[in-house]
């Protein structure tokens, strides 16, 4: 017969959304015992994360996406504003639910798909007091017809996947909570491709429900040429930036992620 003698009741942290294969990295260490929410319900985002050792509570925010894109001078802070009302939301919500556990953080995000010009003179301007060439939004096609057109518009050309990353953290001062966010854009380059390709893929279906019309993580890959920037970013988040920005916050913010 055994006995054992001395043992003591090991208790696991209430939440720990740090998996066993992460980095042994400063800003995800930190993050071990922390009770870190992603307000999104995005499979891509979540797949992303935990590709890099980090598995956060899902909560979606109940926010609607109704920002008006041409409210915005410079259309790349569209996709910030998006994340950030996400994650206000997000953090309000669970505090209220439950003071006594509070997020230690919550994550937001928002990619948009934005038409650019093909880089070169011709979108650069000539004189001081030019603009740039205005950027639009590309929303997600509505139809076969319309994914097609969208194709066909974006076939031999370039444009800009943006993702704005929000991020909510308690604080001592009011209003309770602070919010930092980051921008992050990536050019996709399409091939010069037949409209047969481009027909056949719209036929598959996948960029029915995607900014652009196009995945390039999936069939949708056959299209691009290259990048210029964040594979993951086109994806649907940023993770190079986001680990990067979580050391800045920790050696330049007091209360980021606070014991």
């Amino acid at each position: 017969m055994m006995s054992f003698f001395g043992s003591k009741k090991v208790e696991l942290p209430k939440h720990n959304p740090v998996l066993e294969h992460a980095l042994k990295i400063p800003s995800l260490q930190k993050l071990i015992g922390k009770r870190v929410v992603l307000a999104s319900n995005s499979l891509r985002r979540r797949e992303i994360l935990r590709t890099f050792g980090l598995a956060p509570e899902i909560v979606p925010s109940t926010f609607e996406e109704t920002l008006p894109f041409g409210g915005f001078q410079d259309p790349h802070e569209y996709p910030v504003a998006t994340a950030t009302h996400k994650a206000v939301e997000v953090y309000e919500r669970l505090l209220k639910e439950d003071p006594n556990d509070a997020p230690d953080l919550v994550i937001a995000a928002d990619t948009v798909v934005l038409t650019h010009p093909l880089p070169g003179l011709s979108s650069v301007p000539r004189y001081a007091n030019e603009e740039r060439a205005s950027q639009d939004i590309l929303e997600k096609p509505t139809s076969k017809e319309d994914n097609l057109r969208m194709l066909l518009d974006l076939n031999g050309g370039v444009c800009e996947v943006v993702t704005g990353v929000t991020l909510v953290f308690p604080v001592l001062t009011a209003p309770g909570y602070s919010i930092k966010s980051l921008e992050e854009r990536t050019l996709v380059y399409f091939a010069q491709n037949d409209e047969s390709l481009l027909q056949a893929y719209v036929e598959s279906g996948e960029g029915r429900d995607r900014a652009g019309g196009f995945a390039i993580q999936g069939l949708g890959g056959m299209l691009i040429s290259k990048i210029e920037g964040d594979y993951h970013n086109v994806v649907g988040f940023p993770a190079a930036s986001f680990f990067k920005f979580l050391d800045v916050l920790m050696e330049e913010e007091v209360d980021f992620l606070a014991d």
